[in-house]
């Protein structure tokens, strides 16, 4: 009797056990599948305005999702009305749609104009509010001042409301440059071998008060700035505390958190003091525009890849982000694509969408059919 018992569960163990490898199989196979369709995700950054109207959307947004576009990340300006306009036009053609805000940057921001105290100050002493620096539409907020960063993270939360978008997507999450793109040097007549002081940010009264409180010394009176490692981290520490707060924010929507960033962590914080690997964040899309720093395409390779191994055990997908006037020819752009993918990117995103030429969008939709 004994012996009858056992043999009826062991039967009863081998054929779940074979029905259970086998729906693993099938999930397995389902996953791979789903993992192969998306592993790699095409993206276009672009700028919206009123005067547009739905057709015109209608009609740009069937372009890119013809071309093989996945996803969109539209400037509104901070316009939560106009992102819920076009929003659902963008994904009635089949586009993810990202909310992207220029954050730390707010030129022309009419609430943070009648405070001029809440504007980044440089280590000469002049404040963003009335002295920009390299360009009339850099205008940096504070990130260590509470009303100054309350804004902008109240910003994010008007966007993170809007149904039918992925995630809200940080841009100019940083200070202002340390140091330009060796590229665009010559562009501003400026040779930067040293941390400048009309381009060293921020030196207001919260942030000097802020510091001293930690490390009791002013950085203002600090002989050597560009090696105080303890200065250098708390302005990284700023920007990284506005990111995760933006995060906790966001997710209370339901809504993702990513963000356009320099090129690769160490790049970014040696340039505009952002460590991007530090951050609590869904996704970055490192802005890898070669021209910019007078490299060749295979330096799209070299960052994405450098980018990716910083990251790999955190959790952040990468999406390199390549600009799409440093292409001169259609092969050196597909290469670009295949370099992102080879390197570790989950996607590659065009600055801008608008700027894409048609031989361009065929090409995308060339590329990512060779990929599947």
């Amino acid at each position: 009797m004994k012996l009858q018992k056992l043999l009826f569960f062991a039967l009863v163990f081998s054929i779940f056990s074979c029905q259970t490898a086998k729906e693993k199989k099938d999930t397995t196979a389902i996953s791979e599948n789903v993992t192969t369709e998306n592993s790699f995700e095409f993206g276009v950054w672009t700028t919206a305005n009123n005067e547009k109207s739905n057709e015109e959307y209608a009609q740009e947004f069937k372009k890119y999702k013809d071309a093989g576009i996945d996803e969109v990340l539209i400037n509104t300006g901070t316009d939560p009305e106009l992102l819920k306009r076009i929003t659902p036009i963008a994904t009635e053609n089949g586009l993810k749609v990202h909310a992207w805000i220029m954050a730390m940057n707010r030129p022309g921001d009419t609430i943070a104009l009648k405070h001029p105290e809440w504007y980044a100050v440089s280590r000469e002493g002049k404040s963003c509010f009335d002295t920009r620096p390299y360009v009339g539409y850099y205008q940096w907020l504070c990130p260590t001042r509470e009303a100054s960063r309350n804004h902008v993270l109240g910003l994010v939360e008007g966007l993170a409301k809007v149904e039918g978008i992925e995630s809200v997507h940080l841009d100019y999450i940083r200070f202002s440059d340390i140091f330009l793109p060796i590229g665009l040097l010559p562009k501003y007549d400026l040779v930067q071998d040293e941390e400048l002081p009309e381009f060293d940010f921020c030196y207001c009264d919260v942030c000097v008060s802020e510091f001293e409180k930690i490390h009791h010394k002013n950085p203002r009176n600090i002989k050597n700035t560009d090696i105080d490692m303890e200065w250098k981290q708390f302005r990284l520490n700023a920007v990284r505390n506005v990111v995760n707060d933006a995060y906790e924010i966001v997710h209370k929507y339901n809504k993702n958190l990513t963000a356009a960033v320099f090129p690769y962590p160490e790049m970014a914080d040696h340039m505009v003091r952002q460590r991007w690997d530090k951050w609590t964040i869904n996704e970055v899309y490192p802005m890898i525009y070669h021209g910019f720093y007078n490299e060749e395409v295979d330096w799209i390779g070299f960052a994405t890849k450098q980018g990716v191994e910083d990251v790999k055990d955190k959790g952040i997908g990468l999406n390199t982000g390549i600009y799409m006037p440093d292409f001169k020819s259609v092969e050196d752009f597909k290469q670009a694509i295949l370099l992102a993918k080879e390197n570790g990117a989950k996607g590659i995103t065009f600055f801008d969408g608008p700027a894409i030429a048609p031989e361009y969008l065929k090409a995308i939709k060339e590329t990512k059919e060779s990929l599947k």
